[in-house]
């Protein structure tokens, strides 16, 4: 028994070897006819066979470790077709059908009616027969002949793809005009590919001359074409829906990547329709690599209460988090457009707005709700990406752990809150800070929050000690650049809570002082309640969360929101508005906080500086509509450029002040404006 026992793992083991071994060779035996082998013959179909002949039956092992592009592809094109049946592919240039295995994870082949693998090499259409027959494929057909003569039985296809195809098609453009002609109207077109871009290209294409060349010189050696003319072709043909580019590795040679793209089409409905977001700017410098909230951090209650919103708005706002964005949709605003500098901040939206499409709400609620999904990796390859765009695709790929270890602990606020957090642990506050943020009752959170050690000290303690414990805070927790990183408290706004005097520990005991004593945090205060545990309540929650508002934005209204990444005085200028919100945008302009910029980020003085603030309360004038309605606030009690605002054709009037006390839920603001828009005959 012992040595029976003994002899499994001994064998699994050898067995692996040996599997390991034949995978190797496998791979070498490709790779020598990859780099070695020669295309003989007079046609293209001759020169296809003499390469892949020697390689076909080990294919599909190596492709899978180097044709990244076709799992997106699939991925993008089943969630588009999911709700459809009886439907016809094509799948042009098809190789040995492992797409149709592929897709099988993705979408039933149950949905198709027929699916045909065309290509031109017999060795290739052979393994296809060989895979069809072993799987029992009784609605898929492997076709050996040519892509650009293939005709569609049926007389339409609802899916054509080209899988690494299209750069091996030497008159490629009479196998487009071929796939066009006999795509359905409600059709779609999907390519997978390698590429370089051209010299000139869309910012999402370009590249260095180098990897233009070194790529374009390599693929050319096996008569594989990757420029960017196919692509251009394409979309002389149909409306782009979606696409990515990429790169992956090539198995066996290191460090090398190769770039890929993903492109999806469809017959033209709208010729001038474009991604608005994918062509505006980067960050601008010393920006961080990810978003600063994953909330946002105004409460939307005062908004509401002023704005009196309507079907015929269209609103401007910063996007911060974005809730906010949906909350304005969901009070009436038929049109609101959310610009941030910070394409994080945007990637974060997009993704919470796709979510809301294709998504069914309790997915919604483990993302966004708990901040966590135990499925998020399958959730973005088959439901997310699919509609995402370039940037917000290239920004989460690699960030999907984001929603592993909680998703509000990312980003500059969710890593100030983990510390927090730590911080309380450590000095045995955790539980504390837990029956505060869930005490049932107002009256029992004040007396939670006055028993706590540190603030009754704070309260009560010697004025020296205070005064001494006080400055270390500010000194450890409170600096410029924590407050910067942390919680997206720049330099100029910094300045101005100094201006009024209130030292900046004062200006925070204030904000959460305030909080503790007048907003009931298990029953309202979904801000600061999801800072103390990471994640909301289903009846403590931005409204985009709650399940009858969640069930509006799926039903449409979420159509009506626009996601910029850009500047937010070049979306200004872009339209008409009824009503604009700045947040606390001009607290960060100044032409004192130019002077203390580090000499990179003197190219971006245009968004900065005291000449804006004149540039935006002009443009504010020219562009929102008479009785429009503009609001902010600000860390200042009295902001200066609120006469900037005033001179141009607005009154203006302070609506709260916080040295009258309390302000709001996030109460982390000194003012809040309203600014009405004269009519120009006043």
């Amino acid at each position: 028994m012992g040595r029976g026992g003994d002899a499994g793992p001994l064998k699994l083991k050898r067995t692996f070897s040996l599997e390991s071994l034949s995978s190797v060779k496998d791979d070498l035996v490709v790779l020598r006819h990859l780099w070695f082998g020669s295309k003989k013959g007079d046609s293209h179909a001759q020169r296809l066979e003499s390469f892949y002949s020697k390689q076909a039956s080990k294919y599909d092992k190596f492709r899978e470790k180097f044709l990244w592009g076709r799992r997106p592809m699939l991925a993008a094109a089943a969630a588009r077709l999911r709700d459809r049946h009886d439907l016809i592919w094509v799948d042009m240039g098809g190789g040995t059908g492992e797409n149709v295995a592929m897709m099988n994870e993705y979408l039933p082949l149950s949905h198709f009616k027929a699916v045909y693998i065309v290509d031109l090499c017999h060795s290739l259409c052979e393994q296809s027969r060989l895979k069809v027959e072993a799987n029992g494929w009784k609605n898929v057909h492997v076709i050996e002949g040519d892509a650009c003569e293939f005709v569609v039985p049926e007389g339409a296809a609802d899916l054509i793809t080209f899988s690494y195809s299209l750069s091996m098609i030497p008159p490629f453009h009479d196998a487009v005009d071929n796939a066009v002609g006999q795509l359905a109207q409600d059709g779609l077109l999907g390519v997978a590919d390698f590429f370089v871009s051209g010299k000139y290209d869309t910012p999402m294409r370009q590249m260095h001359w180098g990897r233009r060349f070194f790529w374009r010189s390599i693929f050319d050696i096996d008569n594989i074409d990757i420029g960017p003319e196919r692509r251009a072709y394409l979309e002389t043909k149909l409306e782009r829906q979606w696409e990515i580019n990429s790169e992956g590795s090539i198995p066996w040679v290191p460090y090398l990547r190769a770039p890929f793209f993903v492109w999806l089409g469809r017959p033209w409905v709208d010729a001038g329709k474009q991604a608005h977001h994918e062509q505006k700017v980067e960050a601008p410098a010393l920006f961080p690599p990810t978003f600063l909230y994953t909330q946002s951090w105004e409460d939307p209650e005062p908004d509401m209460k002023v704005m009196r919103i309507c079907p015929e708005d269209t609103v401007l706002t910063l996007t911060s988090g974005g809730c906010n964005a949906m909350n304005l949709l969901l009070h009436g605003a038929g049109h609101v457009v959310s610009v941030d500098c910070n394409p994080a901040q945007s990637s974060l939206l997009e993704l919470k707005q796709v979510a809301i499409q294709q998504l069914d709400y309790e997915d919604v609620w483990q993302m966004f709700g708990e901040g966590k999904h135990p499925h998020i990796e399958r959730l973005f390859e088959t439901r997310l990406a699919p509609f995402l765009s370039q940037k917000a695709f290239n920004f989460w790929q690699t960030r999907l752990w984001y929603f592993k270890q909680g998703l509000y602990y990312q980003g500059g606020m969710g890593k100030l809150c983990w510390v927090l957090q730590t911080l309380a642990m450590c000095c045995g506050l955790h539980f504390s800070a837990k029956r505060l943020a869930n005490a049932p009752t107002l009256q029992e959170q004040r007396k939670q929050w006055d028993s706590l050690a540190l603030v009754y000290f704070c309260k009560n303690g010697p004025q020296l000690l205070v005064w001494l414990f006080s400055k270390l805070l500010a000194l450890l927790l409170f600096n410029r650049f924590v407050l910067w990183f942390g919680g997206g408290v720049p330099g100029k706004q910094y300045a101005l809570i100094q201006q009024d005097g209130i030292p900046i520990e004062k200006y925070l005991a204030r904000t959460v002082d305030g909080i503790a004593e007048n907003s009931h945090l298990r029953k309202s205060n979904y801000f600061y309640y999801n800072c103390i545990t990471g994640h909301f309540l289903r009846d403590n929650c931005p409204s985009y969360l709650r399940q009858a508002e969640f069930a509006k934005l799926q039903g449409g209204l979420i159509n009506g929101l626009t996601i910029a990444s850009g500047f937010f005085l070049d979306e200004l200028r872009a339209r008409k508005y009824t009503k604009v919100i700045l947040m606390d945008h001009v607290d960060w302009l100044g032409d004192a906080y130019v002077q203390e910029l580090p000499v990179i980020l003197m190219d971006h003085v245009d968004w900065l500086g005291d000449a804006y603030v004149q540039e935006l309360a002009a443009t504010l004038a020219q562009q929102v509509l008479p009785g429009g309605i503009v609001i902010w606030r600000s860390a200042s009690l009295s902001p200066p450029y609120a006469q900037a605002i005033a001179d141009a054709g607005f009154a203006v009037t302070c609506l709260q002040r916080a040295s009258d006390g309390y302000m709001d839920r996030v109460n982390m603001y000194s003012s809040f404006y309203m600014a009405v828009r004269k009519s120009k005959t006043a």
